[in-house]
């Protein structure tokens, strides 16, 4: 009886942590619950919700994606300038995630076929594209983005605003790949032991770029929402994002050595940060402690997981 509730106590530890958190919250500053409030805070969670999501993908094979905030700040910069100049914000759209997806498969490409280090190439490529959202926007921000590419990150759908009702189908898309597909077991065999993997008749490379395609791709709809919401692009968004990403899939349970973890865990990793986040801006913590407290957390979390692996 012991043994199994310390199991599902370990299990659930995540889903355990959020819960005690927002109990926390809640009786330090009842403003936590209110409607506005849970809304806010579910549309801040979202854009670091989604880049989490594709970042799973990657640490699920033991990699890791450092470039995601650049990856979001040229997809959202191209969007903006899309928009502005045709005003069809659906063709910014689809411009945005063509231009997430070939970052996405020039990381993949020397992670796989040149065998470099997923952390070196993707610190190359973060600096990189985010050199070239500097140029490409000369370093000022694109403005006057019209009306309706603001919807998307300022307004409702049945009753949800709509940065949440995104993050809802990334995360029910890749919950499917990951638990119902071929593929999906492919990636974990990949992260679980890549040698074996390839010996089973896996094409391991082309998993490989498969992720970061699928990573660059949510850093891109993270980037159009932050756009939208913002109302214009800048060269500098989306700075730091990785390591929130990163953060919310470890929070979430996954191992970052791979083969292990699953995207129900990293929403709730991604959940734990934003109700930290508000609590903490609730109860006037001043930002510079906000970030000591946020990575005490993890490490906290990290610690935890390694001790009872």
């Amino acid at each position: 009886m012991e043994n199994t509730l310390k199991k599902n106590l370990m299990k659930y530890k995540s889903l355990f942590g959020l819960l005690i958190l927002c109990v926390i919250v809640s009786i330090i500053s009842p403003r936590f619950l209110s409607i506005s409030n849970i809304k806010n805070v579910l549309t801040q969670v979202s854009v670091n919700t989604i880049i989490a999501i594709g970042m799973t993908f990657v640490i699920l094979t033991g990699g890791i994606d450092l470039s995601v905030g650049s990856s979001l700040a040229i997809s959202g910069a191209v969007a903006a300038t899309v928009v502005k100049a045709t005003g069809n914000v659906f063709l910014a759209i689809i411009v945005a995630v063509i231009i997430g997806a070939i970052v996405g498969v020039i990381n993949g490409i020397f992670v796989s076929k040149g065998k470099i280090q997923a952390f070196i190439v993707t610190l190359a490529t973060m600096t990189i594209f985010r050199g070239v959202t500097q140029v490409y926007t000369n370093g000022t921000p694109v403005s006057g983005l019209g009306k309706s590419f603001g919807v998307i990150g300022n307004k409702s759908f049945i009753g949800l605003p709509i940065p949440v009702v995104i993050t809802l189908v990334v995360f029910f898309i890749a919950y499917y790949i990951l638990s119902q597909t071929r593929y999906g077991r492919y990636v974990y065999a990949l992260g679980g032991n890549e040698d074996s993997a390839r010996l089973s008749g896996i094409n391991t490379d082309k998993i490989k770029t498969i992720v970061y395609v699928i990573s660059g791709i949510t850093a891109a709809l993270s980037g159009i929402i932050v756009t939208s919401r913002i109302g214009s692009a800048s060269a500098t968004a989306g700075a730091g994002y990785e390591l929130d990403a990163i953060a919310a899939v470890v929070l979430g349970g996954t191992s970052l050595a791979g083969g292990e973890g699953s995207v129900v865990g990293t929403i709730i990793g991604a959940l734990i940060i934003g109700v930290l986040n508000n609590g903490l801006n609730l109860m006037n913590v001043s930002p510079y402690y906000q970030l000591i407290v946020k990575g005490l957390v993890i490490l906290l979390a990290v610690m935890i997981d390694k001790k009872n692996k």
